[in-house]
């Protein structure tokens, strides 16, 4: 599949590659099919298997594992484990979400953030899973497709950043961590913690 953000500027190509091929020749399109071709590659959205684990936390998005700890949660200002993952630059930009729940507006925002991207998510346990979207290289805002008040399954896209970025995502402090730094994560479908329940 291709993202949403992907489709516009795939069909422009497309459409300009057959103008030109048909008043120019074939030769001359060859670099608007080539630009497809690299189109189709970065804004590329593949089909994820979601495990069948209702209390496992997915990843949000591809990439590495580069940072796993005890921190404060500024959005839910609580103690936390926060998992930190850094998207490839030419790899899946789509986010997913990590739980299924219901969306619901963090109390807080840090003052270092000019545009928030904290999404609160809310479990039917009542567990409270943050996940927050940074800008990729192109420094573009991230989107994000899900809206407070709207419910949300796991593995269910919900955003995108542009060339990628790093994705944090605040943990209650009783999970159970089932990565480690360094580790390669795929969205929707490799568990980053299995959430604690009696």
């Amino acid at each position: 599949m291709i993202s949403r953000e992907g489709l516009a500027p795939l069909l422009v190509v497309i459409l300009a590659a057959v103008v030109v091929m048909h008043f120019m020749g074939a030769l001359p399109s060859l670099a608007f099919w080539a630009l497809g071709l690299v189109l189709l590659v970065l804004f590329r959205d593949p089909d994820r298997d979601i495990p069948s684990q209702p209390l496992a936390v997915v990843s949000p998005a591809d990439g590495r594992v580069v940072a796993v700890g005890n921190e404060y949660d500024p959005y839910l200002l609580r103690q936390s484990i926060r998992v930190t993952v850094q998207m490839h630059p030419y790899g899946v930009f789509t986010t997913r979400s990590p739980v299924e729940g219901k969306v619901l507006e963090p109390p807080n925002y840090p003052d270092d953030v000019k545009k928030p991207h904290g999404v609160w998510l809310q479990t039917d346990e009542g567990d409270d899973i943050v996940m927050v979207m940074t800008r990729g290289r192109l420094n573009t805002e991230p989107r994000c497709y899900i809206r407070i008040g709207e419910r949300t399954g796991q593995g269910k896209r919900c955003g995108f950043v542009h060339l990628g970025g790093r994705v944090d995502v605040y943990l209650p402090e009783n999970c159970r961590l089932v990565v480690a730094e360094g580790d390669v994560v795929h969205s929707g479908s490799d568990p980053l913690a299995i959430l604690a329940h009696a």
